[in-house]
């Protein structure tokens, strides 16, 4: 599966880059806590990549898809919660902006920052039809398909690391330039965002 895998990672790639909910906590999290503090994030999206896609490889985006009621119920979990993260953002005072050791009281714990970013993914009824409509372009029929999912994934949730590594880290080093007015506006538009995605989560009508 070479070919397929390079295929694959080309375009998971451009998928990933796109600025989405966990990208954004990333850079948030950069921002605010620090590249290190923000790795627990990393772990709960790369966490989220596993679960989306073994849900997929069991029938739950059959499942979705074919349920009007359990897409609902997942989808409006996922509104609910993007908007208590963009919110909480919009509402913040940039008092975590630029971490240092008075500040890591005031930080969030690494299960926090962990579960939020694996809440925003499993929450989120898109990635599982996302995943239910793109894996099975790279999946061959014949051939027992647990490897070859469990290939994707790994290559999927690889790539997801290290993109999200990239925003972390653009985050951080936005704030030594911005310093506290700029990470307080870098928090109003990454909450703005994340409110932005949940009205468009909100929106979204599952394909008949």
């Amino acid at each position: 599966m070479p070919e397929t895998l390079l295929l694959f990672a080309l375009v998971a790639f451009i998928g990933i880059a796109t600025p989405g909910p966990t990208v954004l906590l990333a850079l948030t999290n950069g921002s605010r806590l620090g590249v290190r503090a923000s790795v627990p994030g990393m772990f709960g999206a790369v966490l989220s990549d596993f679960v989306l896609i073994g849900a997929v490889a069991l029938g739950l985006g059959a499942l979705l898809a074919a349920s009007e009621f359990w897409f609902s119920v997942v989808k409006w979990v996922g509104v609910a919660y993007l908007a208590y993260l963009g919110l909480r953002l919009l509402r913040s005072t940039g008092s975590l902006a630029l971490p240092s050791e008075e500040s890591e009281t005031l930080a969030p714990s690494r299960r926090a920052v962990f579960l939020r970013s694996l809440l925003v993914a499993v929450t989120n009824p898109k990635g599982y039809l996302f995943f239910s409509a793109f894996l099975p372009q790279f999946i061959v029929p014949t051939e027992p398909q647990w490897p070859q999912y469990s290939a994707l994934a790994v290559t999927f949730a690889t790539i997801d690391f290290a993109v999200m590594l990239g925003y972390a880290c653009a985050g951080a080093q936005a704030m030594k330039v911005l310093r506290a007015k700029g990470a307080l506006w870098l928090e109003r538009v990454c909450g703005g965002a994340l409110l932005a995605l949940a009205g468009s989560l909100a929106l979204y009508r599952k394909q008949a």
